[in-house]
């Protein structure tokens, strides 16, 4: 994804809108970390420190590269950890040679590694960071600003710790609350997309085969009508319980609708994900929901087929699940495979 995305086309995938934004962090530190340093490199190169200058310069390319790697591959360059490293050397560097002066540098520095770094990592890196400032403040500068230096620089570094940490609690919880159905704990439509196209890369890149299930309640209305709507919420955490019982750790289980479910399974043939919707459907009719409410339900299986979008895939599922209601219900029907010349040929606006 490239980071530098308009909102409106990153929003359309939670998690891809963190990914995002975080890359644009990213950029931005550096970028402005190079406009901040790089007339430094002169001022330093003019008092003679030619070490510390040469230090700047290459905590200036780092930036340089980390910018275009993003802009251009959209990766991260080495993961950020060369900004560490050289922002520790160099401010201890400067703070040896130019006292208090050097010290300016530190804190930023020492901030900015909890938005660049893992959270761990950027704990880690920021205590070698203190001892090595409490180490050069205790031999180069009074007892007295030894102790504020430690104690104000290791009171920064827990504040901004902590803001990171409630930021990526933040972000954790609202990726999950965009991305998952409250009722159910099952992923929502934002995700489907996404996941089909994933399966379709696999079949086209590595002859890798995934199917699908749609399996959808029958007569659920009857349980909103005749229990209540409480009832019918029950019913359906009890149906993705049920259904989660029976798939493994890489299925991926949606719900897209009312009382209508998706399974997406990896690496299964249609035949496969055929045997296993029928099983889903016995152990939906094997025991009542809430001790006395009996239920059915139908479902269709669609393998993908080479050089169909997600749409059609999806669709022909659909159909097929149409099928086996119009069929009296309680059945699995397995969808038609596409002709060749008509795979990819819908748009990817279709909906179920």
């Amino acid at each position: 994804m490239n980071p530098f995305s308009s909102p409106d086309q990153i929003a359309r995938n939670p998690t891809l809108a963190v990914l995002g934004f975080r890359r644009q962090l990213m950029y931005h530190l550096h970028f402005w970390a190079f406009v901040a340093i790089a007339p430094l490199i002169l001022v330093q190169w003019q008092q003679e420190h030619y070490l510390l200058s040469a230090l700047l310069g290459l905590f200036c390319l780092n930036a340089v590269l980390v910018i275009a790697f993003l802009r251009f591959r959209n990766t991260y360059f080495l993961k950020g950890r060369l900004f560490p490293l050289l922002a520790m050397i160099a401010a201890g560097y400067s703070t040896v040679i130019n006292g208090h002066s050097g010290l300016y540098w530190v804190y930023p520095a020492a901030t900015a590694l909890f938005f660049l770094l893992p959270l761990r990592e950027a704990a880690a890196s920021n205590i070698v960071f203190i001892t090595v400032m409490a180490v050069i403040s205790f031999l180069y500068l009074p007892e007295a600003e030894f102790w504020r230096i430690v104690v104000s620089l290791s009171l920064t570094c827990i504040f901004a710790m902590v803001f990171a940490w409630l930021v990526g609690k933040l972000q954790q919880e609202l990726t999950w609350l965009a991305t998952t159905d409250p009722l159910t704990g099952c992923l929502n439509r934002s995700q489907l997309a996404d996941i089909l196209n994933t399966q379709i890369q696999m079949r086209e890149r590595y002859e890798r085969v995934s199917s699908l299930v749609l399996l959808d309640l029958d007569f659920f209305k009857t349980i909103n009508d005749q229990w209540g709507h409480q009832a019918g919420d029950k019913v359906l955490r009890e149906m993705a319980t049920r259904l989660r019982k029976r798939l493994r750790e890489s299925d991926q289980l949606f719900r897209i609708g009312g009382e209508e479910f998706m399974i997406v399974l990896p690496e299964t043939r249609q035949r496969d994900a055929d045997i296993l919707a029928h099983q889903l459907l016995a152990s939906i009719s094997a025991r009542p929901f809430l001790n006395d409410i009996k239920l059915t339900a139908s479902a269709s299986v669609a393998e993908v087929s080479r050089g169909e979008t997600w749409s059609v895939w999806l669709n022909r599922a659909d159909q097929a699940l149409y099928q086996a209601k119009s069929k009296g219900r309680d059945q699995v029907v397995n969808a038609q495979r596409p002709p060749p010349s008509a795979a990819g040929t819908q748009p990817d606006s279709a909906a179920t």
